[in-house]
């Protein structure tokens, strides 16, 4: 299943969300040359983060393969900002345009119900705490670990608890037959959580696969425990009013 829109209006302009797809963007033409190589295994080595060098598990001088005869080195120090760093890389063009497509979906209306820089905070703690779930689940992997999708994560568990009925059009696939349903968010949002769940706990090896499916978990995890810290009461107050409104709106119209 493919979200493609939501029905929930947006109250203001969204500068965050804008902001910060235009850094991942800006991450991906400038330090990441389009996903090219060599500069895009450059960019996983330098600004990635790879858990078990982080954590000190691995030596200096340690080759971590990256294929096409690619490698990093393990450097005799880590670099600490990498949790932060690694939030703003991507491993290819799909992989950073499903990662904005969802932040755009979501995180306009989080954002309504926080504001610009409550929001920006709320998203790098969701970033964080994808990361420390993802430490704690593979602490020795040397898979370096690079995407947003843990920040989004957060977006997605914080839409999911303030917009839980909000109505989500997906396009559901079967082989080369697809088709369009809609669907409360609640359910789109829970069945995505449960998916990265099933999937972290399928993956035993540390090395195996290239989806941090445990960041995606501690990410949309986040997002739950924050969202309400967050969120500014009269924002969110005056978004149910219009809302409310636009629900009446469309019943008139029916």
């Amino acid at each position: 299943m493919f979200p493609i829109r939501d029905d929930n209006p947006r109250l203001h302009t969204s500068f965050a969300t804008f902001t910060i797809i235009g850094l991942n963007v800006i991450s991906w033409v400038w330090l990441q040359g389009l996903g090219m190589n060599p500069k895009l295994a450059e960019s996983i080595c330098r600004f990635g983060l790879i858990p078990a060098e982080l954590l000190g598990h691995l030596k200096p001088g340690t080759d971590i393969y990256l294929g096409n005869g690619l490698a990093c080195i393990v450097q005799g120090k880590a670099n600490l900002f990498t949790p932060l760093t690694s939030m703003f890389m991507h491993g290819g063009w799909l992989h950073i345009i499903f990662n904005m497509w969802f932040l755009g979906l979501f995180g306009d209306n989080v954002e309504d119900a926080m504001g610009y820089f409550r929001f920006i905070i709320f998203y790098l703690l969701c970033g964080f705490g994808a990361v420390a779930v993802q430490l704690f689940a593979s602490p020795t992997s040397s898979l370096p670990m690079i995407g947003a999708s843990g920040a989004i994560g957060g977006v997605m568990g914080a839409y999911a608890l303030l917009y839980p009925k909000a109505p989500v059009h997906m396009l559901v696939f079967l082989g080369f037959f697809f088709f369009r349903v809609v669907v409360p968010a609640y359910f789109m949002l829970g069945y995505w959580f449960l998916l990265q769940v099933v999937s972290a706990m399928s993956t035993t090896d540390s090395k195996a696969g290239g989806v941090a499916f445990a960041a995606h978990v501690g990410g949309f995890l986040t997002g739950i425990i924050l969202v309400k810290l967050f969120c500014n009461p009269r924002r969110l107050a005056a978004g149910s009013a219009r809302r409310g409104e636009v629900a009446k709106l469309v019943q008139r119209v029916r």
